[in-house]
C-alpha cells in the first residue's frame, strides 16, 4: 500500500511550501537575512548556543532545567524558533533542544550535504556534544524523517520518537516534488517587503498566531537555497526505518495532511511499538495550526512511556 495517496497529498505539501505561503532569499541577501534577530516572544526565558557538528555550526535554542532531554526538529524552511508554541506545552517537563538544521535559521550553510543522512548525522553529533542522555526525538515534516534516520543510528540511545506528518513519501511522489518548480518559486518570491509578506500571511492563515507567522517568515527568509538538496531522490526507505526503531513511536497526522490514516495503520502493523494520533481540522502545518492539541497528544504519549519505563524498572 502506498503511504501517500498521490496528488492530493502532493498538493498539500506544495501548498504549505509554495511561494504563496513562504519566502526565500537571493544569495546576495543571505548574510543580512540570516543575522536577523528572532522576535523576543520566540526566545523568552530560553538559552541559545552553537555546537560544531560535522564541521558545521549548528545553532540551537534550549529551554533548560533538570528534566529529561527532548530534541525537536523543524521542517524545510523552518527553524527551531518556529516550534516555540509547541515547546511551551513541553518545557515544564522536558529540557527541549531546538536546533536549526544546516542551511536553516542561524546554522551554517555548506554548499552541499543536505540529504537525510547528513541532517541526521548533525543531530547525532549534537546529542553527543551536548551530552544528552537517551533523549526523545521529535520531528515535523523534514524533521520527522530526520528524527527517524537519527533514531535508527542511535538505537537504544533514544527513549522515544515522535513523528509529526513526516516526509515518508513514495518514490513516485518524491520525483514529482523534485521535478516541480517549488525551489524556483522561492527564488522569484522575494519581491515584497517583510511587512507586506506578513500581511499576506495573516490573510492566508488567519488562525495562526502572530508569533508563529513572524517566526515562519523570518525562518524562511533565512533559509539557504542549498537546503533544497533534501528533495533529491531517493529518500531513505521509510518502511525499513520504522521497522528498525526499537523504542516507542508516536505518529501524529492531520485529517488534511500528507500521511493518510491508512498509512498510519500500515506502519503500526510494521512496528507494534508505533501508535498513531489523528488530529482533526489540521493539515501538514500541525505545529503551527494546532500547537495546543498537538502538544496534548505528545504529552499523553510521553506520560505513557514514562509510566511504562517506571513499571519496567520495578519489575527489574
Amino acid at each position: 500500500m502506498n503511504l501517500w495517496t498521490g496528488s492530493l497529498q502532493a498538493s498539500q505539501y506544495r501548498l504549505e511550501h509554495s511561494s504563496a505561503t513562504f519566502l526565500s532569499m537571493f544569495p546576495m541577501n543571505y548574510g543580512t537575512l540570516r543575522d536577523m534577530t528572532q522576535s523576543k516572544s520566540c526566545l523568552a526565558g530560553w538559552t541559545t548556543g552553537n555546537c560544531n557538528a560535522n564541521g558545521i555550526d549548528i545553532h540551537y535554542l534550549r529551554t533548560g532545567g533538570h528534566h529529561p532531554p527532548l530534541v525537536a526538529l523543524h521542517g524545510l524552511l523552518g527553524s527551531g524558533a518556529c516550534l516555540a508554541p509547541l515547546t511551551r506545552a513541553l518545557e515544564n517537563d522536558f529540557d527541549v533542544v531546538l536546533p536549526d538544521a544546516r542551511g536553516h535559521g542561524k546554522s551554517g550553510a555548506p554548499a552541499r550535504g543536505y540529504l537525510y543522512d547528513n541532517l541526521a548525522g548533525d543531530v547525532v553529533e549534537l546529542i553527543k556534544k551536548l551530552n544528552l542522555k537517551a533523549p526523545i526525538l521529535l520531528g515535523h515534516s523534514m524533521g520527522g524523517m530526520t528524527a527517524a534516520v537519527a533514531a535508527r543510528e542511535l538505537g537504544a540511545g533514544v527513549s522515544g520518537v515522535i513523528l509529526v506528518d513526516p516526509t515518508f513519501i513514495s518514490p513516485e511522489w518524491q520525483r514529482e516534488v523534485f521535478e516541480s518548480d517549488i525551489a524556483e518559486e522561492q527564488r522569484r518570491s522575494l519581491v515584497s517587503s517583510r511587512a507586506d509578506l506578513l500581511t499576506h500571511a495573516r490573510v492566508r492563515h488567519p488562525s495562526r498566531s502572530e508569533e508563529i507567522l513572524e517566526c515562519l517568515v523570518d525562518a524562511r527568509l533565512q533559509t539557504s537555497m542549498f537546503a533544497f538538496e533534501v528533495l533529491t531522490p531517493p529518500n531513505p526507505d521509510y518502511r525499513e526505518l520504522v521497522q528498525s526503531i526499537g523504542v516507542p513511536i508516536l505518529l501524529v497526522i492531520g485529517d488534511k495532511g500528507v500521511v493518510s490514516l491508512d498509512a498510519a495503520r500500515e506502519l503500526q502493523k510494521l512496528n507494534p511499538l508505533l501508535r498513531y494520533e489523528l488530529i482533526a481540522d489540521a493539515g501538514h502545518g500541525l505545529p503551527y495550526d494546532q500547537p495546543k492539541r498537538l502538544g496534548a497528544a505528545i504529552m499523553s504519549f510521553l506520560q505513557a512511556i514514562s509510566t511504562l519505563r517506571a513499571g519496567s524498572a520495578r519489575v527489574d
